[in-house]
């Protein structure tokens, strides 16, 4: 249980970058890559650390979260000419004492397929692993039915296992737990503003309110910055992440907006994740 609510809680945080131009694609597309704060192939790599009373700033985790595109139709011969979409990709694998505090070895992998104009999601691939026991899960958004099919396989299991299936109304949600953070990274935050993401995870739709708090400068890996600091409200009833909790997210307030800093508090500890790495996006 510890160990669900923890991996949500990174998933929440899974942030990266969009498209950037290139001579190869077609003129739609670098028309559509110059909107958006983010680059084709940047990399960003984040650092957690967990504290507890006498126990601090014990690394635990690393995240790593990149940006691709994916053919939009699988038969295509040349991929540098046809149209595409945003790949969103998110890694959490965990680190030296995470093994200690919750007895297992993890690696979560989440792959998000989005609509390069509209910023909305259309299919969500994931890969689970907690020690030898395996997970793997994909959800389908499919607009021209309303509907969202969430469907989760054990790779190991015997051919006759059935998958798990959750289907639900869409209604207005337009990401995933990733995306919805690549979706902040659009938007002009002002202090005190207040919104609402409404979001899918496991086949079911959340509403997860969003406050922007305040702007100020702190240090990172980018130098003495100013970040905007917003807090989301992903634990709880009716939440993505059960329990309780708080998690903050501070982004920067130059034209990249990249999550420098969050902060992840729950009754197991506290979970400070922090930028160590980002590196531009070079179109390949």
């Amino acid at each position: 249980m510890y160990y669900r609510s923890f991996r949500k809680a990174i998933a929440v945080f899974i942030c990266g970058a969009f498209i950037l131009s290139s001579v190869e694609f077609s003129s739609r597309q670098n028309a559509m890559a110059s909107t958006h704060p983010f680059e084709l192939s940047e990399q960003l790599v984040y650092e957690g650390q967990f504290s507890k009373l006498l126990v601090r700033n014990l690394n635990v985790v690393e995240l790593k979260f990149t940006v691709g595109r994916t053919p939009i139709a699988e038969t295509a011969q040349n991929f540098q000419l046809q149209p595409t979409n945003l790949l969103f990709t998110g890694e959490a694998t965990a680190k030296g004492f995470f093994a200690k505090l919750f007895g297992l070895h993890f690696h979560y992998r989440s792959e998000s397929t989005v609509d390069p104009q509209s910023l909305t999601v259309l299919r969500t691939n994931t890969l689970d692993e907690q020690g030898k026991r395996r997970r793997t899960s994909e959800t389908v958004f499919d607009r021209a039915t309303n509907r969202i099919i969430w469907t989760q396989r054990n790779p190991d299991a015997a051919a006759h296992e059935a998958p798990r299936i959750i289907e639900s109304p869409m209604g207005d949600a337009n990401h995933d737990l990733i995306s919805a953070l690549y979706y902040l990274r659009t938007l002009t935050l002002k202090p005190r503003a207040q919104f609402e993401l409404v979001l899918s995870d496991s086949g079911r739709v959340y509403r997860v309110p969003v406050r922007v708090v305040e702007t100020k400068r702190i240090k990172s890996v980018l130098g003495n910055v100013f970040a905007t600091r917003i807090d989301l409200e992903v634990f709880g009833k009716n939440r993505p992440v059960q329990g309780t909790g708080r998690m903050s997210l501070w982004l920067t307030n130059d034209k990249r907006r990249i999550p420098v800093l969050a902060r992840i508090t729950t009754d197991i500890g506290t979970l400070e994740l922090t930028l160590k790495n980002a590196t531009s996006g070079v179109a390949n």
